[in-house]
């Protein structure tokens, strides 16, 4: 993988865009093939949170592990306001991580905002979701010390915001793995490389102030001027102590911007990051079932959940 972006689409996607803005939209995510086979034990359970019992989907490897187990606590995106355990960026994403790395994934239906849910009910279902894990450790087979946080998109947000909050309450998680993110609004000003990329980019999927400024409200139910860092974490004053992070930001997408501020934001507050650009690809890559970079990620993802330490 080149180390700079091609300013090239994929060609499956390619082919797609030619097809499906504005004419068959779900072309665009429509499956390359069929999903990967892993040997899984999947459970549905509903666990303890601060105001609701929280749906979660256990995602374990069968057969006996050799010592136990890294965790992964997974948050899909959906914008704040949609998505669920079916989508494939929680379902595959969470199949695919644990059936590479041999890790426990516990993919989670946090509550979605709208009219009557806003912050923080997510961030909370985020956060109870991880300390559940920690608590239930030894019953699901995993270290204790090797739980990370993760997520995508508006996921990747509530992850990073759980995860300093966590840090805050001296509970921080082993790692975080953030793809995709959305951690700043506005959002910051795209490189003039980035800017180059997103000309290439269809009107229809840019993703910028506009939409943001429909989905704060529904998000926040406030102004961002008061919001919490833990709702937007880009935001933090300090980031300090927050944990190895692996950083997954697409090529044709709005929200690199904030993903690459983020990245050198926590670099700058010595955190160790392994940043990533998924070249060819458009917002939301791993909600495409087959496609080859989809795959590629799993793999940086389960290579991160194989640390021993």
């Amino acid at each position: 993988m080149s180390d700079t972006p091609g300013h090239e689409f994929h060609p499956e996607i390619a082919a797609r865009l030619k097809h499906a803005v504005g004419k068959e939209p779900e072309l665009l995510w429509a499956p390359l093939g069929p999903p990967e086979e892993w040997d899984l034990e999947i459970e549905d359970r509903a666990i303890p949170g601060p105001d609701v019992q929280i749906p979660v989907r256990i995602y374990r490897p069968r057969g006996e592990a050799a010592a136990v187990r890294s965790a992964l606590v997974w948050l899909h995106g959906g914008a704040w306001v949609g998505g669920d355990l079916d989508m494939p960026e929680a379902h595959e994403t969470a199949r695919g991580v644990a059936g590479r790395a041999g890790a426990v994934v516990v993919s989670v239906d946090y509550r979605l905002c709208g009219e009557n849910v806003h912050f923080p009910a997510p961030h909370d279902d985020a956060v109870a979701a991880y300390r559940w894990v920690r608590e239930e450790a030894v019953e699901l087979g995993v270290d204790p010390a090797r739980i990370a946080v993760g997520g995508a998109s508006a996921g990747a947000d509530l992850a990073a915001g759980a995860v300093l909050r966590l840090r805050d309450e001296q509970e921080t998680p082993w790692q975080a793995l953030l793809l995709y993110p959305c951690v700043h609004v506005p959002l910051p000003e795209p490189s003039p490389e980035l800017a180059a990329a997103l000309e290439m980019l269809p009107a229809a999927l840019h993703m910028g102030d506009d939409l943001m400024d429909e989905l704060i409200p529904i998000f926040l139910n406030g102004p961002i001027e008061t919001a919490s860092p833990y709702a937007f974490p880009g935001f933090a004053e300090d980031l300090h102590g927050f944990p190895p992070t692996y950083l997954d930001n697409d090529e044709f997408d709005t929200l690199r911007s904030s993903g690459e501020l983020f990245g050198d934001q926590l670099r700058a507050a010595g955190v160790e990051v392994e940043q990533v650009t998924s070249f060819g690809v458009l917002h939301g890559h791993l909600n495409i079932v087959g496609l080859d970079a989809a795959h590629a990620t799993l793999d940086r993802m389960a290579a991160r959940l194989r640390r021993t330490s």
